[in-house]
């Protein structure tokens, strides 16, 4: 097998098998780390609580459950290519608030009298989230097209 057969092949594997690892991932991102929430043992929680203290309705770890739930639903939705959609607009409605900390709780995100945005382990754990958003990305530009093979 010469070099440029062998490399359209491992191309050809990777096209198949990126959308499910990538979906699979955020199943497991969003599931283990939203389910943590509402049991009261996430690493996040504190952050979280911090953030959405100011909301109206429901108490801060009411909040923190509804929240973790939401997750949890972003993870399964992202199991199924027919939830897709779905997965994606709370994903985006999520998000929109795992990046209020950056701006609302600076002194959390931020390292003090550092450089200009030099995040702090809970800056980098929100920014990272950046990746979240491309793969999803990805995977709904991906919902028009079949998962068949190409020609060789």
């Amino acid at each position: 097998m010469s070099i440029k057969e062998l490399d359209r092949v491992i191309l050809e594997r990777m096209r198949l098998l990126g959308e499910p690892a990538a979906r699979i991932s955020l199943f497991i991102i969003f599931f283990w780390f939203g389910i943590l929430k509402p049991l009261g043992v996430s690493a996040a929680g504190p952050l979280v609580i911090k953030t959405v203290d100011w909301m109206p309705l429901l108490s801060p770890e009411q909040w923190l459950a509804v929240i973790g739930w939401w997750e949890v639903l972003i993870g399964v939705c992202f199991l199924f290519r027919k939830t897709t959609r779905i997965a994606i607009l709370l994903l985006f409605l999520q998000m929109t608030g795992t990046f209020m900390p950056l701006f609302i709780l600076p002194e959390i995100t931020f390292q003090p009298n550092g450089i200009p945005l030099l995040p702090t382990l809970e800056g980098q754990y929100i920014v990272k989230n950046i990746i979240i958003i491309s793969a999803a990305l990805v995977i709904g530009g991906n919902l028009s097209h079949r998962r068949e093979p190409r020609a060789a």
